[in-house]
């Protein structure tokens, strides 16, 4: 059974990835932190609360960063065009969710302390920007020994990025607490645009599975509506699954092709939020590179199975 925390910013692509989570039989939720990024972190702390109770979802969810991890670093504007102003599609959400109360403790706390009450157990995936994690390794460097692993989904390594030319969304959004992560002594798989952009639902199958998969995963194919529109100029009729490829990757990594070598984040400049990875045995001169923890990053995937994967998850 692997014991996950869900590290969101929900986020349509969140959603479904949340629900996967939920419904998979080999995972256990153990709980949701939210963090500012495809809304502020109150829209997405209220999109989790939302989601919890639409999905009937156990696991606690912990209100988690609404600021980057350098303080000085200038917010950037919300993807209303892509997420909608509420980040669930503009579906209709309450204001407030009071039935579902948070977690008291801030995210990264949460983090911490569910870390240590199962040293060597937990899997963190995090889809959104990694501000979170990075404030709770500031705190507590030592549970960098203790998380089992943490899969991200984020960076463009071999491919463009997606906020800008060199860099993806999740990762432009807080850069430094990025390479934090990223050069900490764990074990990081980071799955990226590389990868997730070969994995398309097409509103077909999302109408299918709405069909056979329940209450949430019609409230999920309502959500999907405005972001296969979004994606129509990239896929045909279809939208990219990124944050669910992450979640796939826990339960079926040999649907993966990994490549080894540290990674930096390029912090500032034209190109801010550039992920670049020194590919294990390639020899170069003295860099930022060097003596970083070797970590795994996603070139290949079979993204047939991944999307089958994903979609007989959400309706079995």
């Amino acid at each position: 059974m692997h014991k996950v925390i869900f590290d969101t910013d929900p986020g349509i692509d969140d959603a479904m990835a949340l629900l996967f989570l939920e419904r998979h039989p080999d995972i256990e939720l153990l709980g949701i932190t939210s963090v500012f990024g495809n809304a502020s972190a109150d829209t997405t702390t209220r999109n989790a609360q939302f989601l919890k109770r639409e999905f009937g979802i156990k696991a606690p969810v912990a209100r988690g960063a609404d600021v980057t991890f350098d303080p000085g670093r200038p917010m950037a504007s919300w993807p209303t065009f892509v997420h909608g102003v509420n980040g669930l599609g503009d579906i209709d959400v309450p204001e407030t969710i009071e039935d579902v109360p948070l977690d008291p403790r801030p995210a990264f706390q949460f983090i911490i302390d569910t870390v240590r009450e199962h040293p060597g157990e937990v899997e963190i995936v995090a889809v959104g920007r990694m501000t979170n994690l990075a404030m709770a390794l500031a705190r507590d460097p030592e549970i960098a020994g203790l998380v089992k692993q943490v899969v991200v989904m984020g960076g463009a390594f071999d491919t463009n990025g997606n906020v800008t030319p060199a860099a993806e969304a999740n990762i432009h959004g807080d850069p430094e607490a990025a390479d934090v992560v990223f050069t900490a002594p764990w074990k990081v798989v980071i799955i990226g645009l590389d990868v997730t952009l070969q994995t398309v639902m097409t509103r077909t199958m999302m109408k299918d599975l709405a069909l056979r998969g329940g209450p949430a995963v019609e409230l999920l194919a309502r959500i999907s509506d405005p972001y296969i529109d979004f994606y129509s100029q990239q896929v045909e009729e279809g939208m990219v699954v990124h944050d669910s490829c992450a979640c796939a990757y826990v339960v079926a990594p040999e649907l993966f092709g990994l490549r080894s070598g540290s990674v930096r984040v390029v912090c500032g400049g034209v190109a801010d939020g550039l992920t670049l990875q020194k590919p294990a045995g390639r020899a170069f001169g003295p860099s930022p590179w060097d003596d970083k923890t070797e970590q795994k990053v996603a070139m290949t995937i079979e993204a047939e199975k991944v999307v089958d994967l994903i979609a007989a998850t959400l309706a079995p």
